[in-house]
């Protein structure tokens, strides 16, 4: 028994040891934006850094424990992979947003989204001309690439270390639950104490995105371990990020019903996300853990 104990830890010891030190680096940023109240505290800088705590902790834990670094997914093949990476969250946010959009009157608002862009290019008398032809092309490829620059720390901890190890020990299905339970909670401290809500109820605003990360574990993770990159999560994760939290809730105005179904925090991506997420699960027979981190899983001694 003691001996199964100790073999029981020692599997499991480089996840424990990079949760640790992935909510211990979260702490400096989680108490800088819940002093604030703001996500978006020293000019967007702090949500970088507490982006890039996974990664650090991974790099950390490696270091620590002398685990191949390399394990953590660094290849940029095949590229058909990545081109899906991107695509996914506009197939799967935007008959959300139109049905909205059909649905509730006056909640489509162009304008809103436009204006600024307009000014911010200088064309405020052809805002919708340089939204659809400046800012909507140049977020959709550079905000992604730049979006990547903070998402990219994310998903070498999230999926470049943590996925492939759970999968490991617990399987596609129960590996996938785990890191999105683990994702999702690791975003509550944002969530319940600052503003990095819709607005709605907070019960609400966490069991849907609660629900909507582990539907994108399963996303993110399928594709991180059928492509054996996490460049294929990283750039899955910008173009969630750039075309639902800029693109597509910039186009949104929160009249009615609206927040309740578009957003990370309403029931909208909850369905469409579990959907795709569904579909990756039926193919979960293709994905394996990849063999680095499989030769990498007995741990050296610290001694």
């Amino acid at each position: 028994m003691v001996l199964r104990c100790a073999d029981m830890f020692s599997r499991w010891r480089p996840i424990l040891v990079f949760l640790l030190l992935a909510f211990a680096f979260s702490g400096l940023p989680y108490f800088l934006i819940i002093h604030s109240g703001h996500i978006g505290v020293g000019n967007g800088l702090v949500a970088s850094l507490i982006m890039w705590c996974p990664g650090l902790a991974a790099f950390a834990t490696c270091a620590l424990l002398r685990l191949d670094v390399g394990s953590l997914g660094w290849n940029w093949r095949p590229v058909g992979y990545q081109v899906w990476a991107y695509v996914i969250p506009i197939l799967y946010a935007l008959p959300v947003y139109i049905a909205v959009w059909a649905l509730i009157r006056g909640s489509f608002s162009f304008p809103e989204f436009a204006n600024p862009m307009g000014a911010a290019f200088g064309f405020a008398q052809h805002a919708t001309t340089s939204a659809l032809f400046l800012a909507i092309p140049l977020y959709a490829i550079f905000g992604v690439i730049a979006t990547m620059a903070r998402t990219l720390g994310e998903e070498i901890g999230w999926r470049g270390f943590l996925l492939p190890r759970l999968v490991q020990q617990a399987g596609f299905t129960w590996g996938c639950v785990l890191s999105g339970c683990i994702w999702a909670v690791w975003h509550y401290p944002i969530l319940l104490f600052a503003d990095y809500n819709a607005g709605t109820t907070p019960a609400y605003a966490l069991t849907s995105f609660t629900l909507m990360v582990i539907a994108a574990a399963f996303i993110w993770g399928w594709l991180r371990l059928k492509s054996g990159s996490l460049w294929t999560s990283a750039i899955l994760h910008a173009s969630h990020n750039v075309f639902i939290q800029v693109i597509f809730d910039g186009m949104t105005k929160p009249v009615g019903r609206t927040l309740y179904i578009t957003t990370e925090f309403g029931a909208g991506l909850v369905v469409t996300m579990s959907v795709v997420a569904l579909y990756f699960w039926t193919r979960r027979g293709e994905v394996e853990v990849p063999d680095r981190i499989a030769r990498s899983s007995e741990v050296p001694s610290l001694s």
